[in-house]
């Protein structure tokens, strides 16, 4: 059984918009610090489902996720986000796997044999480039695809924006949590990946402008607090405090 991580029910399906749902899972360890887990579900218009970033595929979730559609698309949208890839593949083998570049070494590189069938790019593909649009985040070793669903006007990410919420977090990780600009109720562009950013000017303001023109509603993140209105000017204040 999982530690509770504040966003319970874990392993269940709740509903975010039309068409769109999250499920949150347990928690993960990257470079010792714990982060609690989300996955988003989007139903295509064909009604294949497309899941990004896969929690853990605990019994009951995997039955609720089946029932809303034909699982077509598995997504690793960083070159962090892999670690259940794998696992929703043997529950769905029809399913094509996509990964961020980067993430086959980086599984590799930690003892974890990853197979993808495509890799993301700048470009939404063709299975759901009508519905999901998609941008290539590259700065320096980070690479990570921000999606929006264009009828629901979600933004979808992983490790762009974190929003955490200390009373849900272990003591000990606040502090950091403030020094790492992520600690809600602001929460933001991680600094470490807001360098990054400014040492690449020309990928800032390519993601800035994208972002601005996606006018998302709402933000879906993997990791914190979602922001359910107002993504569009949360994001504006974000790249101003870290000009």
């Amino acid at each position: 059984m999982d530690r509770p991580t504040g966003y319970e029910p874990l392993y269940r399906l709740k509903a975010v918009a039309p068409a769109v749902w999250i499920a949150d899972g347990g928690w993960i360890r990257f470079a010792g610090l714990p982060f609690p887990t989300r996955m988003t579900v989007i139903r295509l218009a064909d009604s294949g489902l497309w899941l990004h970033s896969p929690v853990a595929p605990a019994r009951g979730l995997v039955e609720e996720v089946a029932a809303l559609g034909t699982v077509r698309h598995l997504v690793a949208p960083n070159w962090l986000h892999y670690a259940f890839i794998a696992g929703w593949a043997r529950h769905f083998p029809e399913a094509m796997t996509w990964g961020a570049p980067g993430v086959v070494d980086r599984a590799e590189g930690r003892g974890q044999a990853l197979a993808i069938d495509a890799t993301l790019g700048p470009v939404a593909p063709g299975p759901w480039s009508a519905e999901i649009a998609q941008h290539l985040v590259a700065a320096g070793p980070h690479r990570e695809v921000a999606f929006c669903h264009r009828a629901s006007r979600t933004l979808v990410v992983t490790d762009l924006y974190e929003n955490f919420e200390a009373a849900k977090m272990p003591w000990w990780t606040r502090p950091l949590l403030v020094l790492g600009g992520v600690a809600h109720p602001r929460g933001g562009i991680p600094r470490d990946l807001a360098l990054l950013l400014r040492l690449h000017p020309h990928e800032r303001r390519r993601l800035a402008a994208t972002l601005a023109g996606w006018a998302p509603e709402r933000l879906i993140l993997a990791h914190g607090r979602c922001l359910a209105t107002d993504a569009a000017a949360a994001l504006r204040r974000a790249f101003a405090r870290w000009p």
